[in-house]
């Protein structure tokens, strides 16, 4: 995957590089008066943030959300990581983005306002909450998130949302290995599967990076997820 990594950038269409470079441009903007992101020069926010981002983009497995029709829900998506990036280079793919901090969610409506983005929603709550609600539960083809949440609590977190049958994708560090073992549990009860597991390492000596691809194997228990807070300080093991 190394190769393809490398040329991610070089696939893009001039008008992707250019809504990059716009969203890049906001994002050290908007950094000085929030927290967005410790990463503020080009090169890193291009790889760290951006390439990272679109790790999908040359997975084995994309097809499983990134076709056009599908809903995928970015639950804790922070920044934009890696939701906005996503509904760059897969416009015909509806994105909802979910954060639970209000200032985070006004920069993220400025970013979709300036770049000209149709296909992405902007809901500020509290992931617990709104996977109880009936105009999500379940209405996703599938989920995705990065850098939120340990395996067992994120899947919490993201299965209350996809549809039986649907996949749920994570992006996790190199601390995975450890974070599979204690999740076995949380699989179980909340209806999901690892079915694949790719890993990456990113261009210019960047890190490592893996995709964990779950499938939701049936419909969820009215259990979960548990209250706002709980899978965090209570999760499942």
């Amino acid at each position: 995957m190394d190769n393809q990594l490398s040329m991610v950038w070089d696939r893009l269409s001039d008008h992707q590089k250019s809504a990059f470079e716009t969203f890049f441009q906001l994002l050290v903007e908007w950094n000085e008066k929030i927290n967005l992101t410790a990463i503020i020069d080009w090169p890193d926010v291009r790889i760290k943030h951006f390439i990272d981002s679109l790790l999908i983009y040359v997975s084995n497995y994309r097809s499983f959300l990134m076709e056009p029709g599908r809903r995928v829900i970015d639950v804790g998506t922070g920044a934009g990581f890696p939701g906005i990036p996503l509904a760059i280079v897969y416009p015909e793919v509806s994105f909802t983005l979910v954060d639970s901090l209000q200032k985070r969610v006004q920069f993220l409506q400025t970013v979709i306002s300036e770049l000209g983005i149709e296909n992405v929603e902007i809901i500020h709550a509290r992931a617990e909450d709104l996977g109880r609600s009936p105009d999500y539960r379940e209405q996703f083809s599938g989920a995705v998130s990065r850098a939120v949440a340990k395996v067992n609590v994120l899947l919490e977190y993201l299965s209350p949302f996809v549809e039986k049958h649907g996949w749920i994708c994570m992006y996790k560090g190199p601390q995975v290995d450890d974070e599979l073992q204690f999740s076995k549990v949380a699989q179980s009860k909340l209806a999901v599967h690892l079915q694949h597991q790719e890993d990456f390492r990113l261009p210019d000596e960047a890190g490592t990076r893996h995709l964990l691809w779950f499938q939701k194997i049936s419909s969820l228990s009215r259990k979960y997820p548990r209250k706002a807070g709980i899978p965090s300080k209570q999760p499942l093991l």
